[in-house]
């Protein structure tokens, strides 16, 4: 299986970060070794000492299609859930400023925590849905998918150009603002809506 990825899908965090605001998608790919399932704790790495938050909601595909249209798109995915995009900034700034790809900063080991799934038919609009992060019980980032520059049908019209999607792929959506570090010791709950689909520590 895959993970994809989009970056920039949210106004408000694209200029937290000082980014231009896309035309499409922005798409990076994290390898199957990224995901961190079961409540499982995060191991700070030793590569880096600026380790940043990124809640996301994540589709997951459930039938093999390409070059999809974006009026069928639902027929891809019937759970969503929530996940955490880790980013070592520090060392994204580093490949940022020469101009390298940033693989290194955001799909190492662990990269990819990701929390249980509900049916798509449990909500009752996907496109004023709402989800949050919560780090040792304080709210770090809240999220609408009505703010989203690109919806779940776009992305998957998008990206279904250049990659096969294969029952199991995940599709992390991007993250709102609030984005920042963890330190050890934290305890991230992430939610939809009010059901917590999230819970694991910083080690």
């Amino acid at each position: 299986m895959k993970i994809i990825c989009i970056g920039r899908n949210y106004a408000a965090h694209i200029e937290e970060l000082k980014n231009e605001k896309p035309g499409n998608p922005v798409v990076f790919l994290k390898p199957d070794t990224a995901l961190l399932k079961n409540g499982a704790p995060f191991f700070f790495p030793d590569f880096s000492k600026n380790i940043h938050h990124e809640v996301e909601l994540v589709l997951k595909i459930s039938k093999e299609g390409k070059y999809i249209q974006k009026k069928f798109a639902n027929r891809y995915f019937e759970e969503i859930g929530l996940g955490i995009d880790f980013t070592a900034r520090d060392l994204q700034d580093q490949c940022k400023a020469k101009g390298l790809p940033w693989e290194i900063a955001k799909a190492f080991n662990g990269s990819a925590p990701i929390g249980d799934f509900m049916p798509v038919s449990d909500i009752e609009s996907l496109e004023n849905l709402d989800f949050h992060l919560t780090i040792n019980g304080e709210l770090r980032q809240k999220g609408n998918t009505s703010l989203m520059l690109f919806d779940f049908g776009t992305v998957i019209e998008y990206v279904s150009q250049f990659f096969t999607l294969k029952k199991g792929d995940l599709i992390y959506t991007g993250t709102p603002a609030g984005v920042g570090p963890v330190q050890i010791g934290d305890h991230l709950e992430g939610f939809i809506q009010n059901q917590k689909m999230l819970d694991f520590e910083v080690k």
